[in-house]
Formats: structure tokens, sequence, C-alpha cells
């Protein structure tokens, strides 16, 4: 079974949407990005909209404050977010939470909207036959399952009880209702081996995945564990395993970390794209937790134009880091708060504090520059920010 026929096994609808929703109008929004930016306007190319901040997992490294208020962010608003972004030639919206599948009004922002595309990050435990149909209706929607490791390390990682059989199950549902189907990997060092080994991707290709999507676990949230972040190393080892892979897997490998000449890039720090949670506060990323703007502040295009604090943080990072400061340099993004009197949106009091105390941890950064050898990706990181998103 090749890449190409389990993205074929998809629904013919689902198929269209993707094409035309995704492919065309995401490569219409990203050029319209890009002479934005050149004008220095601040408009994102596309955005991550938490919809809640309730979980029925309580995962190591999760920034969501599971002891915090439970948050949902009004339908209306998530409305206006959309409808304000198509204007700007964004149509490709990722879905957090929390659980997504919590948010009990979900479904009426894919039906409200068929003529955007949607990324479901969910961990896949809700995730049954009928919403997989329901999915394949809409069919604007690709869900992304969280897969954070083996029987065994799973449940330590996620908190909860046999989670691997329970994302495995959802894989299946999503693949059974023909959906075009992705699965995410925290990478860290409790998985490290399962995800550079050619079984996890040939057992994932087999069950009909399309696209495998590796990130960088990040130490954050009320327990972040910081001794399983990746050594410089082992991020290396990510890196050449991505680039190995990309001539021989069938099924396509994604990062939002890498340039196609190897360059490591902060997506955030590039304005592609930011983050608003579940109170409408607007993030450079789901990690970095504060906010200088919130969405009720006025039209979201006025408000990212006149955000000084997301202005000053582009500006600021590239000159600093390519890589990821909240692990490279803490400390730093403590005083940039302080500086710009940003509201802590953690629901941690001490989260600043706790700025001042965190190790120094390797990010993609450390890494030294492996060129893609994929000419069909050196060609769509040159065209388009290939990542689909900053979530990692």
């Amino acid at each position: 079974m090749s890449l190409l026929s389990n993205f074929m096994h998809a629904d013919r609808k689902v198929k269209r949407k993707f094409l035309w929703n995704m492919v065309w109008k995401g490569f219409l929004g990203f050029r319209k990005f890009k002479q934005r930016k050149e004008r220095g306007e601040l408009f994102p190319a596309f955005q991550f909209i938490s919809v809640t901040n309730d979980c029925n997992l309580r995962c190591q490294g999760c920034w969501v404050a599971a002891s915090g208020k439970k948050e949902h962010l009004e339908v209306a608003k998530i409305h206006q977010i959309i409808e304000e972004s198509k204007k700007q030639g964004s149509y490709f919206f990722g879905i957090l939470g929390g659980e997504p599948l919590i948010y009990k009004q979900l479904f009426e922002i894919f039906e409200k909207h068929p003529d955007c595309y949607f990324q479901l990050f969910t961990n896949g435990t809700l995730f049954n036959q009928e919403v997989g149909q329901r999915l394949r209706k809409v069919a604007n929607v690709t869900p992304l399952f969280s897969f954070e490791g083996d029987e065994q390390v799973a449940d330590i990682r996620r908190g909860g009880h046999n989670i691997y059989s329970k994302t495995i199950r959802a894989i299946d549902n999503s693949v059974e209702n023909k959906l075009i189907t992705g699965v995410a990997i925290s990478v860290c060092k409790s998985n490290l081996e399962m995800a550079l080994s050619e079984s996890f991707v040939q057992m994932l290709h087999d069950k009909g995945v399309v696209y495998l999507w590796y990130y960088i676990y990040r130490p954050v949230g009320e327990h972040p564990n910081y001794e399983l972040a990746l050594s410089q190393e082992e991020i290396a080892r990510l890196r050449q395993f991505l680039v190995d892979g990309r001539t021989k897997y069938p099924m396509v490998l994604i990062d939002s970390y890498w340039r196609e000449d190897g360059e490591p890039f902060c997506p955030a720090a590039e304005g592609l794209s930011h983050h608003i949670n579940a109170s409408g506060n607007i993030e450079p990323c789901p990690v970095i937790q504060l906010a200088g703007e919130n969405i009720a502040d006025g039209n979201l295009r006025e408000v990212y134009e006149n955000s000084e604090f997301l202005g000053d943080f582009r500006k600021s990072i590239l000159q600093k880091t390519k890589g990821c400061v909240l692990m490279e340099d803490p400390v730093w993004l403590k005083d940039f708060s302080e500086k710009h009197q940003a509201l802590n949106t953690s629901q941690r009091m001490n989260m600043l504090k706790d700025f001042e105390l965190a190790p120094i941890v390797p990010s993609h950064g450390s890494c030294t520059n492996i060129p893609e050898k994929s000419w069909i990706y050196r060609m769509a990181k040159r065209m388009a920010f290939f990542g689909m998103g900053a979530y990692g």
C-alpha cells in the first residue's frame, strides 16, 4: 500500500475539500501572507484556536492547568475569528484544547464554514464511529491523533488507562470513515526509539495513516518533566531521521522547525501562526502563555496590527534565536513579559517565577543544519510553510 493509495482511500468529498480548501486556498493564503509581511502588516497566515481548556487526560508537559478554571470559547467568537480571518485570505485553522471533542458546539464550527479547512488535534479517546461519520459528512477536517508511546509509555505520558489501545481504535475509526488521517508524536526520551523506528512508521502506514507529524517535547505546564527533554544529539537524530525518511517511507513526514536547507526557525517569530486560547487571549504560540491582547479588543486585523507585544516578540526573537526561546532562555521570556506587562494566561500564578528556576534545555535551534534530500520536500518548503502549524 503506497502513500497515494492511503490518500485515495479517502472519501471523494473529503479529498476534494482537502485539495481545494487546504492545498489551493492554503497556497493562495500563504502568498497573501507574504505580501502582507512585505508591507509590514502582522496578520498571520493561519491561527490555532483552543476551543476549551478542559480535557479528560493529564499529560506530562501539557501547558493546560489541570487544576485551573474550565473555560470554553464562545462559539460566536470562534465564528467571528474565522470570518475575519477569511477576509485576509486565511482559510486554515488548527482546533486545539484541552480535548476539543469535549466542546459541545464543535461540529457547528465545521458545518458553518464549509469553505475552510480544519486540523483537529485530539487524544483520540472520544473519537468513536459517530464522530468519524460526522466528520466524513462535513469533509473539511483532518483529525490529528496524538500518539505518545506504546502500551506502557502511553499511560504514563497521558495520565490515563489503556490509552494506546484507545488511540489505535480512534485511528481505525477515522480510516474506516475514509478521512485523511494524521498522527502526531511529541518526541521525548521515553518514546524516542519507537518514534525513530521503521516499524512504527510502517505500522501507521499499514493502518492507512496519510501523514505523521513529529514535534519536539516541550517541558511546560504544572509538571514540565524536564528529564524527558531531548538532548542536542537526540534532536540531531530526529532531524536526520526525518531527512532520510522522506526519501524512503511511503508517508508524509511533517515537522514545523526546519527550512529546506536545514536552517531552524520559529513559526511564531515569523508571524506564520499565533494561538488564541479558550479565553480569547492571543498568544505567540500555545506553549508561550503570555498575551498582550484579547480578541474582544476589537477588529481582529486591527488587534494584530496594533499589537506592540506580538510585534516586538517577532522582532526580538529573530535577533536572539532561531529555536525555541522558552527552552533556550526562559528568564529572557520572563523579562520580556514584564517589559510589556503581558498577561499570564496559564492560570498558574507562579509561571513567571518558574521561568527563573527552569533549566535550559536544547531546542531545534541547537541542531546542525541538515538539508532536505527529497526534492519534493525542498520545493514544498520553499513554496509554502510545510509544517502545517506551530503546535509543538
